[in-house]
Formats: structure tokens, sequence, C-alpha cells
């Protein structure tokens, strides 16, 4: 038997298309059929996922779409913080099994902090020259790559290179998903969507060591990259469906000489603050040489932008919005607040308290708590109480908490010594991120939103590293004066240093000597962290007190274009 292919054509057009003359009919039914023409339907999907040049579309979204589009952006956001601190419980085990000293193995830390703190101010320019969309979802993409390729890495090389490429592609995620998470709401709502960003932003750095901490205890160190397929995937496959972009992307002139000074001037920053304790500051050459190329470059840098180009990689013009300035000062000390108990604490109870990873990174959880369950409470109430005053209060509570965490910050220190201190900084910290967020962006228009985002995680990330060096350099000498201190009293005049020795060898007197002047140096730098909070809270008196709600936000007209994908959708 024969069999005849049938072939069912499409439907034809001319039934929905009506044209006046025969040829017109004739001409679209055959550029249909070979696919030269769309359906109406597939024209506005693509206007909506591509928006006019020259023309911003409303992106807010509804019903599943919203709520995927959330999840998404959350995982994204979640896994880029977690990395943050994820991989400083796990830095002594990669250090261990790829056979690297412990100034070597700084690196693989310091490489990304470096790389990811250069893209943060970029992260405007490359989302226009981009679109905002591709360069998200390129970002979610290498990001996840770079990840994997750190967890396969069987070199400290290799490693390292690769944390470079995974911190380009990361550094502008924060700024980014805050930017995707203002527009996919309603102007009305601009604060449960920064109370949904805060949660991400916040919670990452805090469930990132007890996270590290039990995959290293039970696995491996390469679980610390491997985790983010997960995320990464989901994330990647959901936005490529269903985010769209507000504006469209201009091909305009790149800022060749503003990007090299600022890659420049901020890495080398980041290079002085991370290794200028290891070596003695400007004592060393290297050191001394890099700080000189920093200031030169830094100081270009804000010439050239301002004064020498007229297509800025950076716009540094937005820094004359006093509500874009003041919050990026007030990140500064937020990233100092925040970040440097962040730092001091893994290494008091791994060190000379004896936890392990696991236990120690479950303390963040006293932290973490809070924040959840903060976040929904100040959302509410930001948009009616003046933002300053959570601002205020931010700063004295994460101050009384880091008091008290100093207080019990003793060789005898358990566990739940530290449960109350570490829920008041939860809560402080909570009180400042979600106010920040609302009040800074509420002060923008749509357009100015993803350059105020940027330079506010710009200010944040640089108080913490700011607050790490600081704070590596005032533990060394704290530990030194206390050791003195402690030595010019152990002496054979003590009684009960005479006891001591007729049960102890003198070497054991020395080693609880430098034990205790360790713990000594721990718990001032702690408080430390306190005073640094208290000074930093009439800081708030520069931000503008709100006239009107946060809801009353600038917004671009809906294009029409935008409608016809809304209905499409």
């Amino acid at each position: 038997m024969r069999i005849v292919p049938h072939f069912a054509p499409p439907v034809s057009p001319i039934l929905t298309f009506p044209y006046s003359h025969d040829t017109e009919r004739r001409e679209h039914v055959i550029r249909y059929l070979d696919g030269s023409a769309k359906l109406p339907r597939l024209r506005a999907k693509e206007a909506a996922l591509k928006p006019a040049a020259g023309k911003r579309q409303d992106v807010t979204e509804r019903g599943l779409r919203r709520v995927l589009i959330v999840a998404a952006v959350m995982a994204a956001t979640l896994m880029q913080t977690l990395d943050s601190t994820i991989t400083n419980v796990a830095l002594p085990n990669i250090q261990g099994n790829l056979g690297a000293s412990q100034d070597e193995g700084t690196w693989v830390v310091t490489a990304y902090t470096i790389s990811a703190i250069v893209v943060i101010p970029l992260t405007p320019w490359l989302q226009n020259r981009f679109g905002r969309r591709n360069y998200f979802l390129a970002s979610i993409i290498g990001f996840t790559i770079a990840s994997l390729f750190c967890g396969s890495s069987s070199e400290l090389v290799p490693l390292i290179v690769w944390r470079v490429i995974q911190g380009a592609f990361g550094g502008g995620l924060l700024a980014t998903a805050q930017s995707i998470l203002r527009d996919t709401f309603p102007p009305e709502q601009l604060g449960v969507s920064q109370g949904i960003f805060a949660i991400g932003a916040i919670m990452g750095p805090a469930l990132g060591p007890p996270l590290g901490g039990v995959l290293v205890d039970n696995a491996s160190w390469n679980l610390v990259f491997d985790i983010n397929l997960v995320p990464g995937a989901f994330a990647a496959i959901v936005l490529f469906l269903l985010l769209k972009d507000p504006d469209a992307a201009v091909a305009g002139k790149i800022d060749i000489v503003g990007l090299f000074l600022l890659a420049t001037g901020l890495g080398t920053m980041q290079y002085v603050l991370t290794e200028g304790e290891q070596h003695y500051w400007f004592a060393d050459p290297v050191i001394a040489l890099t700080s000189l190329v920093m200031v030169v470059a830094i100081a270009s840098f804000v010439l050239w932008e301002l004064f020498g180009t007229t297509a800025p990689v950076v716009d540094l013009r937005i820094l004359r919005n006093r509500g874009v300035a003041a919050g990026s000062v007030l990140a500064l000390a937020l990233g100092a607040a925040v970040f440097g108990s962040t730092y001091t604490l893994p290494q008091f109870t791994q060190g000379p308290l004896g936890f392990t990873p696991a236990l120690s990174g479950l303390l963040f959880l006293f932290r973490a708590v809070p924040i959840l369950l903060m976040t929904p409470i100040l959302v509410r109430l930001t948009g009616k109480v003046d933002a300053r005053v959570f601002l205020g209060l931010g700063f004295i509570t994460i101050a009384i908490g880091s008091a008290m965490q100093a207080l019990v910050t003793t060789s005898q220190a358990g566990f739940w010594s530290f449960g109350l201190p570490l829920a008041l900084t939860g809560i402080g910290s909570a009180m400042l991120f979600v106010p920040l967020s609302i009040a800074v962006l509420g002060a923008t228009t749509p357009s100015e939103g993803p350059k105020a985002s940027a330079f506010v995680n710009l200010s944040t990330q640089l108080g913490g590293s700011i607050a790490v060096a600081g704070l590596a350099a005032y533990l060394d000498r704290r530990q030194a004066f206390h050791s003195d201190i402690l030595r010019g009293a152990a002496n054979a005049s003590n009684s009960n240093v005479e006891q001591f020795l007729q049960s102890h060898p003198l070497g054991a007197l020395a080693g609880a000597v430098d034990g205790q002047a360790i713990v000594l140096a721990y718990a001032d730098a702690t408080f430390a962290i306190a005073i640094v909070c208290l000074v930093s809270a009439p800081l708030i008196l520069l931000m503008r007190k709100q006239k009107a709600p946060a809801a009353v936000v600038e917004t671009a007209p809906i294009q029409p274009n935008a409608l016809v994908a809304r209905r499409a959708a």
C-alpha cells in the first residue's frame, strides 16, 4: 500500500489579517509560511521581553508569574550571599587538602572579593549596555558554572582563577536582584519588595557559616561550591522564561579609561585592606606602592568620570541625590557593624573555645531567626514610622548586643552564652537594612534605582572589608598588649603563679598567658564593634525625613507596547 504523506498547513493568516488587496494577502501568506512573518501574539511576547529603544515599559507582575520570578531572584540572591561567608568556614580544610599555607589559602577569599568589588559599581552600566535581563541571566549562569569548576579544582592556582571568575559574575547579582524586585512589585509595595530582598541579603551571610560547617564536617569542602548548581539552574530557567526588560539595551560608547582606573583603584584598595596587616602595612614596600597606586587611580577615576568623558562608566552624579549619598555612608557603617562580628566570632569559637565548624556555624542561627521574624514587621511599619528612627535603633541595638557579646567572651563561654547577644545583633541588622533599602530607593526614580543599589551595595562591601582589616590589626595589637601585661604579672612573687608551677611546667604557664591574651583581645575587638555602632548612630541625621510614604515613587508611564505584551502574556 502506498503511503500518501499528509500535510496540514497552518491556519491561513488571511482569516485573521484583513487586507484590502489580494496581492497583499498572497505576499503575507508566503512570508508567514516560510517563517519570515510572525503571529501577533509572538510579536507581543517578544515586545514584552525586549522593549523599544528609548522607552521604559511597566514590568510589574502579578499572580503566579510574580511568585516564580521572586522565588528565582531570591534563589540567585541567596546563592551569592551564602558564598560570601560559607567559604570562610571551609578555608582551613581547603588549605589542608590542597597543601597551601595560610597566606596562600586566604587568596581563595581575597581573589573573589577583589573581583566582585570591581564589578559592583559597573552593574548599572552593564545592565544598560546588555539589557538587565540578559546581564542577570549571564551573571547567574556564569556564577554557577564557575562554582562547579571551583568545586572540582584539585590545585590552588586553578581554584583562585575560578574564584576570580566567580566574583566577576557574582559582583552584580545583589544590585540587579534588588532592582528587579523593585520593578516586579507595584510602587505602593516598595516596602514588600525590599523586605523580601533583605531576607536574602542578610540571611545569606548568617546561614553561610552553619551550612558550611555541616558540609565540611560531614562531607567535603567541595560541596560549599557545588551546592550552587541547584539554585543557579532553577533561577536561570525561570528567569529566562518569565523575566522582562524594562529598558532596551543601549550599545553606547565604552569608557575604557574609566574601566581601567576603576578596576585599578578598587582592586588595589581591596588588596591593601586584605593583605596589609600580615605584611606590616607600609613597612612592606609592596603594600606602600600599592597604596600609592590606589590613591592615584581613585582620584584620577573621579576626575575623569566627572570632567573627562561624556559617557561615564559609573554615574557619580547620582550622589547629588541626598538620599543616595546619605544611604551610601550609612551602608558603609552597616557593613562594618554586620560583617565585623561575622569575622571575629568564628575565629574565637573555633580557636580558643575549640568549637567544630558546624557548631560554630550554628551560632549564627541566633542571628538569622530574629532577622526572619523582624523583616515582615519592619516592612509594615517603615511606611508609617520615620526610617531614621529604625536606623538609629538598629545601630543602638547592635551596639548593645556587641557589648553583651564582649562580656561573655571568656575562656569558659559555651554555645548558649552567645544566644541573646547574637539575637540582638540580628534584630539590629534587620532594623538597619530594611528601612535603609526602602529609604534610598524611595528617594529615587526607577531609572535611578540600579545606580543607587550599586552604590549602597558597594558601600556595604567596602564597610565590611574595612572592618575586617581594622579588626585584624586591632586583634594583633591588643593581643600583644595583654600578653605584655599578663607576662609582667606572672612572676615568682605571685602566689597563684607559684601554686600553678607546683603542678605544671613553665611552658604551660607561657601557654596559659598567651591563651588568655587572645581571649581578651577578642573581647576588646567585639567591644570595638559596639563603639563603632554607637558612633555611627548620629549619621542618621544625614537622611532627610520622608515627606510621603515609601509607596509614592516616581514611575515611568506604561507604554502601549507594554499593554499589548501584558494582554498577550
